[in-house]
């Protein structure tokens, strides 16, 4: 796994060795900043779930001016630091080791984010949490996008109803993105 682009391209990333992360491929990476890419510039950028930090360190490598990394795992933790250390991007980053919804609710009223991308562990429906948790919290800029990457079988046909509209959903192999913003 690298960095696709920007400022740290070509930096070889560290990841956790075993099954308890899933890095995202660099094809499937470099496909979803290729969409996004156009408005990262100085954005502020949350990587729930982050593994081993790829997405968050390629937001940074390609314009954002912050990402706020969540991961409970003490092993990514200690890999999303190192790979931050490695491409010089950690005065931009802060980490968090916690939950999901502990993070979001320590960062109410502190940060607001352009960008939210999470990858959870596939079909245990906590994309759905944290969707409700967004849906009532103060975390999204107006044009924030939502970024969320599941298994082709995850279920989101409850996200109008959170208030969520669908932008674009792009399928891949074995998994797909959802990229969804507040309804106005």
């Amino acid at each position: 796994m690298r960095v696709i682009a920007g400022k740290a391209r070509r930096i070889q990333l560290k990841t956790i060795e075993g099954l308890e992360t899933r890095p995202t491929t660099d094809r499937i990476k470099e496909t979803l900043f290729n969409m996004i890419a156009h408005g990262l510039r100085e954005t502020s950028f949350l990587d729930l779930f982050a593994g081993s930090g790829g997405i968050g360190i390629e937001a940074l490598s390609r314009g954002a001016k912050e990402t706020v990394f969540v991961e409970k795992n003490p092993k990514a933790v200690v890999c999303i630091r190192e790979n931050l250390k490695k491409t010089k991007l950690e005065e931009q980053a802060e980490v968090l080791q916690t939950d999901v919804i502990s993070a979001l609710s320590r960062l109410e009223g502190r940060k607001k984010f352009d960008y939210v991308f999470m990858d959870p562990p596939y079909n245990q429906f906590l994309e759905k949490q944290v969707l409700m948790h967004l849906a009532q919290s103060d975390l999204l800029n107006e044009d924030a996008l939502i970024i969320v990457e599941a298994s082709l079988e995850t279920d989101f046909s409850y996200v109008e109803e959170l208030g969520y509209s669908v932008i674009k959903r792009k399928d891949y192999k074995t998994n797909a993105h959802l990229f969804l913003e507040r309804k106005e």
